[in-house]
C-alpha cells in the first residue's frame, strides 16, 4: 500500500494521496488550499493514475482546490449525497468569512468553484476505486455528510478519519451542520466499534490509532470538554 498525506494551505489539512503502489491508479482525498502542487509532485514521482477525488466533508479547508485537481486529471469528485450542496456554495456553507477576507488570506488565490463531474455516496458504500475497495462510513456530527474511508491493508485497517477523529481531539459541531447527538453517536459507532490495530489518518494533526484514541481521546475517556479542532 502507497500513502502519501502532507498539510497544505492556511488551516494545515492534510491531503493524502492513496495508492496499492508505485505505477497504479490511485485517489486523492480532500485537497485543500495549496494542495495541487503537492498532489501534483507525488503523482508524478511515484508513476501514479488518478482515478477520482474523494472528499470526507464539505468544508472549504477540505474542498478548496477539487475543481482545479479534478479537471486536471480530467476525474471525478465523490462525496456524501447530505454534503453534496456544499460544493455549490463552499464559502457560504462553511464560514462566516466573505469571499475578499479569504482571498486577502490566501494572497489572491481563490479556487473555490464547483467540479464538472461530482457523483455522490452512501454510507456503507463500496468504492472501486484504484482497486482499493474503500468502505464509506457515514459519521454525521461535523458536517451532516461527513464521512471516513476505510482502507483494508495487510498490515492493520486504515481509517481516513476527516474532521471525525484527530490525535486527542474531534471535530467541532458549532458550525452549519454540526450536531452534537449526531457526533456522539458517529464517535461510538464509527470509532469505538473500529479495531484497536486501526491506523487512523486524520483531517488535521499527526496520524494515530484506535488504541491510542480509545485510551488517552478525551472526547471518548471521559465527559470532559476540551477544545476541539477542525474548520
Amino acid at each position: 500500500m502507497f500513502i502519501a498525506g502532507f498539510p497544505a494551505g492556511p488551516w494545515a489539512t492534510n491531503c493524502y494521496v492513496i495508492a496499492i503502489g508505485p505505477g497504479q491508479p490511485c485517489v486523492i482525498v480532500d485537497p485543500g488550499q495549496g494542495s495541487i502542487d503537492g498532489v501534483v509532485e507525488i503523482v508524478r514521482e511515484q508513476r501514479l493514475l488518478p482515478a477520482a477525488v474523494l472528499l470526507t466533508h464539505g468544508h472549504i479547508d477540505h474542498v478548496w482546490s477539487v475543481a482545479p485537481v479534478a479537471s486536471g486529471f480530467d476525474i471525478p469528485a465523490l462525496i456524501h449525497a447530505d454534503d453534496r450542496y456544499r460544493l455549490a456554495d463552499p464559502i457560504g456553507t462553511t464560514s462566516s468569512m466573505g469571499r475578499e477576507q479569504l482571498l486577502a488570506m490566501t494572497k489572491g488565490a481563490l479556487e473555490l468553484t464547483e467540479p464538472a463531474e461530482v457523483r455522490v455516496f452512501s454510507d456503507e458504500e463500496v468504492l472501486d476505486l484504484a482497486g482499493l475497495g474503500l468502505r464509506v462510513r457515514h459519521a454525521p456530527g461535523h458536517t451532516e455528510g461527513s464521512v471516513v474511508f476505510l482502507v483494508a491493508d495487510i498490515d492493520a485497517p486504515i481509517m481516513v478519519s476527516g474532521d471525525l477523529l484527530f490525535a486527542g481531539s474531534i471535530g467541532r459541531t458549532d458550525l452549519p451542520g454540526g450536531d452534537e447527538v449526531a457526533m456522539a453517536s458517529s464517535l461510538t459507532r464509527v470509532v469505538l466499534g473500529a479495531p484497536d490495530e486501526t491506523v487512523v489518518l486524520p483531517g488535521h494533526g499527526p496520524q494515530t490509532t484506535i488504541a491510542i484514541e480509545r485510551a488517552t481521546n478525551p472526547f471518548l475517556t471521559s465527559p470532559a470538554q476540551p477544545p476541539r479542532r477542525g474548520l
